[in-house]
């Protein structure tokens, strides 16, 4: 799996998260994979955010989802997709017909792969045919991480040290990993303890 060649569209369930927002991120950022999203996905990550900060009681959810939003988009200016309206134009049978713009802008940018939370609305059955996998965050990350785990412990070192507010040790990181849903990924890494 090598930046040139393989594609990961990300859905918005997945993006809302921020640690699997962070790690999908800084490892794509390392060239791991290709990262690509579309315009409605990244609005739907905004809104959900929002929504998620308003729940918490946090000030300023809206301005701080926009801002979140922008951060990837200047991070990754190549990472939008657009004109599929062709391939949005077709029906492909998934289970909730909601969902079909996520499937047709993978299809368009050519993704491997579909990371979403939501995989039973992406059968294999619909996907297989289109050599796309659906896959969740979790499983996506701890897979990317095992092809070079030298290199992308490395990444996610730099990551850690980049937050703040908390900081974290890493053994607050795997904790942190593991309370989110991240199992697969904090297994991978805590051989790794001593240099994430």
């Amino acid at each position: 799996m090598f930046a040139n060649r393989y594609t990961a569209f990300i859905d918005a369930c997945t993006l809302v998260s921020v640690w699997r927002r962070n790690l999908l991120l800084t490892l794509a950022e390392a060239e791991f994979f290709r990262v690509r999203w579309s315009q409605k996905v990244l609005e739907e990550t905004e809104r959900a955010i929002s929504r998620l900060m308003d729940e918490r009681g946090i000030v300023d959810s809206r301005a701080r989802a926009t801002h979140s939003v922008a951060n990837m988009r200047a991070a990754f200016p190549e990472a939008l997709v657009e004109d599929f309206g062709l391939f949005e134009a077709t029906i492909y049978g998934l289970p909730d017909r909601n969902d079909e713009h996520v499937l047709a802008a993978a299809i368009k940018t050519q993704a491997q792969a579909l990371v979403t939370e939501n995989l039973s609305d992406f059968p294999a059955s619909v996907l297989a045919p289109l050599s796309i996998e659906s896959r969740s965050a979790d499983d996506f990350i701890a897979d990317t991480i095992a092809l070079e785990e030298g290199r992308a412990v490395a990444a996610i070192n730099r990551m850690r040290l980049r937050l703040k507010r908390p900081e974290l040790t890493p053994e607050d990181m795997l904790r942190s990993l593991e309370a989110h849903g991240l199992l697969e990924t904090a297994s991978v890494l805590t051989p790794h303890i001593e240099s994430i």
